[in-house]
């Protein structure tokens, strides 16, 4: 519902709140309506694929230029992403029975224009200036822990934390023991309160 339908929340805080692919589409969010909102929390953001998760720059090359022709085709070479994601074993069984999770090899063109669109936040990392939180698992091989450093590094923000997360992996609120989900919910209600009161 829209804020202008709906006038008791039309003066409430915004936030933005995207984890991996999802922390991607809200700095382009930010990045397009750079003053519509009052903050952002990025779990694991996808401001870059983890090294060993790309093929080499040659099968890369290669497939952007068959996702021309064939931009449907499940071509991309992919490591099981639960076992990458879900620490928790159990947690990590469980998620096989998701029925609304892709569990296909992504099409070519989905591939493409995740890695465009990754290269693309990396060079403008600066360009982020609304009050931001950024959480991630030091462990996390599917979004690489160190882009978000650097996101803390170069966004123009003052108001910005990163909290990274002993032997954590890349799911932070699905995938880990529930100690640690509650640790990092926790952390996410903590700072949405200092940023509402």
């Amino acid at each position: 519902m829209l804020a202008a339908e709906n006038p008791e929340i039309c003066n409430l805080p915004s936030f933005l709140f995207g984890q991996s692919m999802g922390g991607a589409v809200a700095l382009k969010v930010h990045m397009k309506q750079p003053d519509a909102w009052n903050g952002a929390v990025l779990l694991a953001p996808m401001c870059k694929i983890a090294d060993d998760m790309v093929p080499p720059w040659l099968v890369t090359q290669i497939l952007v230029g068959i996702a021309k022709f064939l931009p449907k085709q499940k071509l991309v070479p992919q490591q099981d992403l639960a076992e990458l994601a879900f620490r928790d074993v159990k947690k990590r069984e469980q998620a096989a029975y998701n029925v609304i999770a892709y569990k296909h090899k992504p099409r070519l063109q989905t591939a493409v224009e995740l890695l465009n669109t990754t290269q693309e936040l990396e060079k403008q990392l600066d360009k982020v200036y609304l009050p931001l939180l950024i959480l991630h698992g030091e462990n996390d091989r599917v979004t690489d822990p160190s882009i978000s450093k650097a996101l803390y590094e170069k966004a123009s923000s003052s108001d910005k934390k990163l909290i990274l997360y002993k032997d954590a992996y890349h799911s932070l609120l699905e995938g880990e023991p529930d100690e640690m989900i509650l640790k990092v919910l926790g952390d996410i209600i903590s700072w949405l309160d200092e940023h509402t009161s």
